[in-house]
């Protein structure tokens, strides 16, 4: 058995791997946390758990007889007073559960994924990884699924009722908040601040609200890093959900906005129903197999709210989405006009999330929060 102590004080100890930077210890103290899932009602009592066999022939990471006398002899076994609350019943953490800047850590959310058997992973991963602003391509347009970057939920058919903008209602936030979760381990301190930059723009220009995860919510989005791409379902799906940035790769302003979008309930602005007025698909360029990204859908499961067509939309495909010869997919109807942008919300954005959230923000503006001011000192804490 080994003592999983709680401590206020947090430091370094040699003993510990990587343990020159606390973003190392962090990194071993969450591996913990997830290796120890065997708790039962004495454990959790005790403040005890069982190593975990694989851990047996670790040699130096907790595991074996040396492993185990080394780990108990480390003076700080935590970097957060409640980071060792255990679920006992499931083996996931306890909703009672603080990150670093104490906010709850939420159980795996429902949904994490579903990846076609061919996936490339290692593939997808390289072209993100090697891409670059300068690329005319976007990079979300790199990650291998439904329109680039888009999860399909296995209990939404493709031909559900759910493009550019959500027709279903129950798949927004209710009051217009979304309630989010960052693996912290997953990133550093300067990217999680450009996240959260990312979030205060829709703060200052839309009624929506980012908070973190409380332990009352059932719905919530996890931001994290553990997948190849630049993905996320679109709309609330119930239980969790995740949004992944790959990292490196993903991390830049405009992108994180477009897949919180993508969170909200927005699909691409080129699926749209009258799309054939604005702009011509050239499918003679587009890569075998990937036509269907470039499908558009009837008024019945497509509305941009009256607002109009989006040249500039965050949410546009570039010229040259899917080519297969360098040379352009997509181009506009319009002359001297460039499709989409990655700096972030184009004013239609912002129009069309304020219609789409008018009833959920209870009338509640860009200016004015319906968080209490302790409650929002989350943003660049």
């Amino acid at each position: 058995m080994v003592v999983l102590e709680q401590r206020e004080e947090y430091s370094l100890n040699p003993c510990l791997p990587d343990s020159t930077s606390t973003r190392g210890m962090k990194q071993f103290f969450f591996r913990l946390k997830d290796d120890y899932s065997g708790f039962n009602e004495t454990d959790f009592s005790t403040g005890t758990a069982k190593l975990p066999a694989h851990e047996a022939a670790d040699g130096g990471r907790g595991g074996g007889t040396d492993g185990v006398h080394r780990f108990l002899s480390c003076s700080c076994l935590s970097y957060s007073k409640e980071l060792w609350v255990i679920s006992v019943s499931s083996g996931l953490p306890a909703k009672s559960h603080r990150g670093s800047h104490g906010h709850s850590i939420p159980p795996n959310p429902r949904f994490n994924g579903v990846f076609d058997h061919d996936h490339n992973h290692e593939k997808i991963a390289a072209n993100i990884k090697s891409w670059s602003p300068n690329n005319i391509q976007n990079v979300w347009e790199l990650s291998g699924l439904y329109e680039g970057d888009i999860m399909i939920h296995p209990d939404s058919p493709m031909d559900s009722p759910w493009k550019n903008g959500l027709l279903d209602a129950t798949a927004r936030w209710p009051g217009g908040v979304v309630p989010y979760f960052i693996q912290e381990d997953d990133f550093d301190r300067d990217q999680i601040k450009l996240i959260k930059e990312a979030m205060q723009e829709y703060h200052e220009r839309t009624c929506l609200r980012f908070r973190p995860y409380k332990d009352t919510d059932d719905d919530y989005v996890t931001i994290q890093a553990k997948d190849s791409g630049c993905w996320s379902l679109v709309g609330r799906h119930g239980h969790g959900q995740v949004l992944n940035l790959q990292n490196p790769g993903c991390i830049h302003h405009g992108v994180v906005v477009h897949e919180l979008m993508h969170a909200l309930g927005f699909y691409h602005q080129q699926s749209a129903a009258n799309r054939d007025e604005w702009v011509t698909i050239h499918w003679e360029n587009i890569k075998l197999g990937k036509e269907h990204n470039f499908n558009k859908y009837d008024n019945r499961t497509v509305t941009d709210y009256g607002i109009g067509y989006d040249y500039k939309s965050v949410m546009h495909y570039s010229s040259h989405a899917f080519s297969k010869n360098g040379k352009s997919t997509i181009t506009p109807k319009k002359e001297k006009v460039q499709l989409g942008q990655r700096e972030g919300l184009s004013k239609k954005d912002v129009a069309k999330v304020q219609v789409m959230y008018k009833d959920q923000c209870d009338d509640r503006n860009s200016s004015h929060s319906s968080e209490s001011s302790e409650e929002m000192e989350w943003l660049f804490d």
